[in-house]
């Protein structure tokens, strides 16, 4: 899969979102093999709450900003049965939203980068046709997923302090 990725203000310039964001892919694919298909293209924008809150109002009718939101663009069963030759195939958008995920960041006491890797982890797996508000067993297999793609990455569960 290929991203497209667009990084706005007020995302922070040291960090190389886009590397991270393809790092991401790179753990997640290990556990979501429909994902590793040179056809899929995929665009990924680092933004503002306001541009997350406005895309949030206008797509979903939810008024009010959100960490990450994704929009796919094929079904699974499309994604799943997808041949590897052919054109482009573009799998969905993906924004992020830096204010809401960084405050959220303090509160879970993690990186930012951690947290936005997390975010994008979910955000690939949501435009992949998983969705952890179907049922309580999408939401398990869905974080079991997460934690797994984020253990490549030496990222600690997410959800490990639930209880």
């Amino acid at each position: 899969m290929e991203l497209e990725i667009d990084i706005e203000q007020p995302w922070d310039a040291d960090t190389d979102w886009a590397d991270l964001a393809q790092r991401a892919l790179e753990a997640l694919v290990q556990v979501a093999p429909e994902l590793d298909n040179e056809r899929l293209l995929a665009s990924v924008l680092f933004t503002s709450d306001s541009q997350v809150h406005a895309l949030n109002r206008e797509w979903r009718g939810k008024d009010k900003p959100t960490n990450v939101l994704s929009f796919p663009m094929l079904e699974r069963n499309d994604l799943l049965h997808l041949s590897p030759d052919g054109p482009p195939e573009m799998l969905g958008d993906i924004a992020l939203a830096a204010e809401t995920c960084g405050r959220e960041s303090v509160d879970k006491n993690v990186s930012i980068q951690d947290h936005a890797t997390h975010l994008l982890i979910h955000g690939l797996l949501h435009l992949a046709g998983l969705d952890h508000e179907i049922s309580e067993q999408d939401a398990i297999a869905m974080e079991a997923l997460e934690t797994k793609a984020l253990a490549f990455l030496a990222i600690a569960d997410p959800y490990g302090d639930r209880t």
